[in-house]
C-alpha cells in the first residue's frame, strides 16, 4: 500500500488557528478490509465550518479527534476496491479528510460521481456541490424570495454569497451585496450582476447601516447572512416589515468570543423572522437543485469562481485564506 500524507489536528485552536495546531505526517495506508475501497483524493473543499469542527464542542458535527486528520469533503479516484459497486478508476465524492488516501466503505459517505457531466470535476465542490446547494435551497426555501424583493447578501463575493446574488436576480429581486475591498465590490456588479455593492472595510456599524440604507432606499426584504457581527446588526436596522433572515454563517465570529446580534429586537419591531439553514437537510434533493443550477449556468445566468491552491503541505495557508478574505472564489485544495 502507498504511503499516506495526513494533515492532523494536534491541538484545539485558541481563537484564530495557528500553524502549530496542525502537523503533516506520513504513514502507511491501512490494508483494505472486505467492503472497503481506497480513494486517492484529488481535491478537497476548504470551508469555514471546518473551524467549528476543531473545537471540543464541535458544531453540527462532532469535533475532529486530536491526532486525527482534518475532516473535509473530497473528490478522488478509486485506486483499489474490495467493495461491490466501486471500481478502480471511478470518481467518487464524499466526506473524508485532508490526506492523500482515504478509506471508503460501501454504504458510507463516499458516492460515485460522473466527471463527464460537468465542465470541471471540481464543480462538484462548488456550484454542483454543497456550496451551490446551500445557495439554492437556502435562498429559495429558507428565505422565500418574492419578485420585487430587495435582497441583502453579506460575504457576497464568496462562493455561496455570489451565487445567492445571482439567484436573486434570476427570481426578479434586487440584489445588494456586502464585500471587502473595491475589487470585490466591482466584481459583484460586473461579473455577478448585483445592483449595488457595499465595501464594509473601514466602516463601523453606524456607517454600514447608513450605507445599506443608501443602497436600499426602500429597505431590505431578505437578508442572506454569511458574516454576522456588526454587518448583521446593520442589516437588521434596514429590515422591512415581515422581512426574512436566512442565517447561513457567522464567519466574523468563528475565531473570537461570540458577539451576538445586538439588534435582534428589530425582528419584533418589523415582525420579521430569522431561520438557520444547513444544507445537510436537503441532501436527498441535491439532484433537483443540481439540475436547476446546471440549466441556469448553461444559459449564462450563473457564474462561479474556484480558487484552487495546490499541495497538501499548503493546507494551513489555504484554509486561512477564508478568514483573511484572500481567496477568489470557492476555496479548493488540489492534493493529487
Amino acid at each position: 500500500m502507498p504511503e499516506n500524507r495526513r494533515f492532523l489536528l494536534q491541538r484545539r485552536p485558541d481563537g484564530e488557528p495557528v500553524r502549530e495546531d496542525f502537523e503533516l505526517i506520513t504513514e502507511p495506508t491501512p490494508e483494505l478490509a472486505e467492503g472497503e475501497f481506497l480513494i486517492r483524493n484529488h481535491y478537497a473543499s476548504l470551508d469555514p465550518a471546518m473551524r467549528g469542527w476543531m473545537d471540543a464542542g464541535g458544531n453540527y458535527m462532532p469535533p475532529v479527534p486530536l491526532g486525527d486528520a482534518m475532516r473535509a469533503s473530497t473528490i478522488g479516484v478509486v485506486e483499489e476496491s474490495r467493495a461491490e459497486g466501486f471500481e478502480k478508476g471511478q470518481w467518487v465524492m464524499g466526506l473524508n479528510a485532508l490526506e492523500d488516501y482515504s478509506i471508503g466503505v460501501a454504504g458510507g459517505f463516499s458516492q460515485p460521481i460522473d466527471a463527464s457531466l460537468v465542465p470541471n470535476v471540481t464543480n462538484y465542490l462548488s456550484i454542483f456541490g454543497a456550496v451551490g446547494m446551500t445557495a439554492y435551497f437556502g435562498f429559495l426555501e429558507v428565505c422565500e424570495p418574492k419578485r420585487g424583493d430587495t435582497v441583502l447578501v453579506s460575504g457576497a463575493a464568496g462562493a455561496v454569497g455570489s451565487l445567492v446574488g445571482q439567484l436573486a436576480k434570476i427570481h426578479g429581486c434586487r440584489a445588494v451585496g456586502i464585500a471587502g475591498g473595491p475589487e470585490k465590490c466591482a466584481k459583484l456588479i460586473d461579473k455577478y450582476g448585483f445592483d449595488a455593492a457595499i465595501d464594509y472595510k473601514g466602516k463601523d456599524e453606524a456607517a454600514l447601516t447608513a450605507a445599506i440604507a443608501e443602497a436600499a432606499p426602500d429597505g431590505v426584504d431578505v437578508i442572506f447572512e454569511n458574516v454576522g457581527g456588526a454587518i448583521l446588526d446593520a442589516g437588521l436596522m434596514n429590515l422591512n416589515l415581515y422581512g426574512r433572515v436566512g442565517l447561513c454563517g457567522l464567519i466574523s465570529e468563528y475565531n473570537t468570543e461570540p458577539r451576538g446580534a445586538r439588534n435582534i429586537w428589530q425582528l419584533i419591531v418589523k415582525r420579521a423572522s430569522i431561520r438557520g439553514l444547513l444544507v445537510a437537510d436537503y441532501v436527498e434533493r441535491f439532484g433537483e437543485g443540481a439540475v436547476k443550477m446546471g440549466e441556469w449556468a448553461a444559459a449564462g445566468k450563473l457564474a462561479t469562481d474556484e480558487h484552487i491552491d495546490e499541495g497538501l503541505e499548503h493546507a494551513f495557508d489555504s484554509f486561512m485564506r477564508l478568514f483573511a478574505g484572500t481567496n477568489d472564489g470557492k476555496m479548493i485544495l488540489k492534493i493529487a
